[in-house]
């Protein structure tokens, strides 16, 4: 079943990279978040962080992931966090280098966001990536891409004298 939500999710980012004229277009927030639960364990109730996070994407308002390590990535589901897409950095609570659904929050950091009142986002939901499977997509899909770029471009006539 996760073999066929990949191929779906392929098959659907090669179409919107097909239509493209001259140049790739970004996805949308919409098509970034079904890529990464397609590639989603089952919820979880917590996972460990060590430290610093290694990375992370934002995914509109209600998801992003995070890498904790080069190879490990959750995706967590949060409550409407308005400025999570224009956010610079995040940070998440936790206790015990824990970070458990339903009670802790990532709340995002970044110039203009004034930290006076801000609300942090609930995280709802969190779920394993499996990011072996996630990196072989992502290779998939630029080869993909680089052979629809080194197709020849269709001859052109001379104009007619």
């Amino acid at each position: 079943m996760k073999r066929l939500l990949s191929v779906l999710m392929l098959a659907m980012v090669m179409t919107v990279g097909l239509g493209a004229c001259s140049s790739t277009p970004r996805a949308t927030p919409a098509e970034r978040l079904a890529f990464y639960e397609a590639h989603a364990g089952e919820p979880v109730r917590s996972f460990r962080l060590f430290g610093r996070l290694n990375g992370w994407t934002p995914l509109g308002n209600n998801a992003l992931v995070v890498w904790t390590r080069p190879n490990e990535a959750w995706l967590l589901d949060v409550t409407s966090c308005q400025d999570l897409q224009f956010a610079v950095s995040i940070s998440i609570s936790n206790f015990a280098n824990t970070v458990t659904a339903g009670f802790d929050t990532v709340t995002p950091h970044g110039p203009g966001m004034s930290q006076v009142g801000r609300i942090p986002c609930r995280i709802t939901q969190i779920r394993p990536i499996d990011t072996r499977a996630l990196n072989q997509s992502r290779e998939e899909i630029r080869e993909a891409n680089s052979e629809t770029r080194t197709d020849p471009p269709p001859a052109e006539n001379p104009p007619a004298n």
